[in-house]
């Protein structure tokens, strides 16, 4: 009952298509389910791809006509779950019997529908929805295009012998969202990004020691041949990547407790990768070190999380 087999799903969507990305997860799922992994992971909006358009577009530029219709094309093919987009991703997730962690850009219905943001989805073996965690705070550029979440999706689930949670990108170096996932008694963390060992490489290893839990990265691929021939603006988003062989290299792995590898980063390759975890791996880490249990003092430090999903109306109806 210790063992889990867990799946690193490392793709490239088929960029700002949603349908056709979708049939690619769903692929990956049935490949899982194929070779009994338990939990698979894919990267950071892999659904339906990272804005990559803004960087080599100029996108800060204000009231810009062609980031408009960026934009309004992004929002088109992006995820409402209420819509039932997620639909057959569920049921291939029941189907195979493989809970999987993937990463959408959420059309939100709750924030009138119009708005984006970066949200990580939990669906349990039995093909429902558990948890959509909305990125606390986009990065950067992202700012330009998604918008900043709540801390409702700050959950973790039982999994085998394992309780398991995650976090988009970079809101993995935030010490405090870890700090509330390890408090619920998170021993597997799945962190989920665009894609770049120099994202993956150092910090998987680090939240592995510091949580004494395995920690999944789980990458996605972006190469200037996977933009389709049909995107909005497609000359000036190749214009300005001339030179670059990736957008996004991948850098999918997985670290045990003590910090070693189990499955090191892969690079440049689409596929999926398969490893076992064991959970008295982590029991054997805790005997030194538990950040919220016996090496912690929350009469000196504690910490509060508000998991009240936010809307700008609540309406109280008769």
């Amino acid at each position: 009952m210790d063992e889990l087999k867990v799946g690193l799903a490392q793709m490239a969507p088929v960029w700002l298509d949603r349908d056709a990305t979708l049939k690619k997860v769903i692929g990956f799922i049935n490949e899982a389910g194929e070779k009994s992994v338990d939990l698979t992971a894919f990267g950071e909006a892999i659904v339906p791809g990272y804005p990559f358009w803004i960087e080599p577009t100029g996108g800060a530029r204000f009231n810009a006509q062609d980031q408009k219709e960026m934009h309004s094309h992004y929002m088109d093919q992006s995820v409402q779950i209420e819509a039932g987009h997620l639909d057959s991703v569920c049921e291939a997730v029941k189907k195979n019997k493989v809970a999987t962690y993937l990463g959408i850009i959420e059309r939100a219905k709750n924030r009138g529908g119009h708005s984006l943001y970066c949200t990580m989805v939990y669906i349990n073996k039995n093909g429902e929805i558990c948890s959509t965690h909305r990125k606390l705070m986009p990065t950067y550029e992202e700012r330009l295009t998604w918008s900043p979440g709540d801390g409702h999706g700050l959950r973790v689930h039982e999994l085998g012998a394992f309780t398991v949670g995650g976090l988009n990108c970079w809101e993995n170096w935030m010490p405090l969202p870890r700090a509330a996932l390890y408090g619920m008694g998170e021993d597997l963390h799945v962190a989920i990004w665009p894609g770049g060992i120099h994202n993956t490489e150092d910090i998987t290893r680090h939240m592995a020691k510091e949580g004494r839990s395995y920690v999944i990265s789980a990458s996605g691929l972006m190469r200037p041949s996977d933009f389709p021939e049909n995107t909005p603006h497609i000359e000036a988003i190749l214009k300005g990547i001339e030179g670059k062989d990736y957008l996004a290299t991948g850098g999918s792995c997985l670290s045990a407790p003590n910090g070693e590898w189990v499955i090191e980063p892969q690079v440049g390759e689409e596929g999926l990768y398969i490893a076992e975890i064991n959970h008295a791996r982590v029991r054997e880490e805790r005997q030194n070190f538990d950040p919220v249990g016996h090496y912690s003092r929350p009469d000196v430090t504690k910490l509060t999380v508000n998991r009240t999903r936010q809307s700008t109306v609540d309406i109280i109806d008769d």
